[in-house]
């Protein structure tokens, strides 16, 4: 038995769910999300709570089960409040400039790093050292911030790069004479 999948998921105030077929549609506040289920579980919405139930015993309907009821409840989330990721960039000269629809970097190469924002995340740069990567996908506001990082990932030496805000980076020390 899946202990997450038993659990429904409670749609807040101001956001309504459709079901059709094995689809479901969630709208709110920040914007609308679907997500299609496979064919191992079904989807039901009753009074404010949508629930995931598995069609049968089999290992994959029971795999299924949890993940289709954290995915629902990730799309709730998503048009509710939102997911964000925070990146913290270290290092002499390293900075981070936003251009229109374009994010500017100077990461220590002998050009500029120019990062085109994907239609579906807000991008701000706050400070010159931080950027925040904000939206209502999950996986999209991850990916983003994950391709941003890897154009300078942090080194153990001396800790420049970018790294997300709560990543610890552990430190080597270097070469003793």
């Amino acid at each position: 038995m899946s202990r997450i999948g038993k659990k429904p998921v409670e749609l807040p105030g101001g956001v309504s769910a459709t079901v059709s077929g094995q689809s479901i549609e969630i709208k709110g506040p920040k914007g609308v999300r679907s997500f299609k289920a496979t064919d191992d579980v079904s989807l039901k919405v009753e009074d404010n709570t949508v629930s995931v139930e598995p069609r049968g015993k089999s290992k994959r309907a029971r795999q299924q089960w949890g993940m289709s009821r954290t995915q629902v409840a990730n799309c709730v989330t998503g048009v509710t409040e939102g997911f964000k990721k925070e990146l913290e960039i270290n290092g002499v000269g390293y900075r981070a400039a936003i251009q229109g629809k374009v994010l500017k970097l100077s990461l220590g190469y002998s050009h500029d790093v120019e990062f085109d924002i994907p239609d579906a995340v807000q991008i701000t740069a706050p400070k010159p050292t931080e950027i925040i990567v904000e939206g209502i996908d999950q996986q999209v506001v991850g990916q983003v911030a994950a391709n941003i990082r890897e154009w300078r990932k942090p080194e153990p030496y001396k800790g420049k790069g970018i790294k997300y805000k709560d990543e610890f980076i552990f430190r080597k020390e270097g070469k003793k004479k």
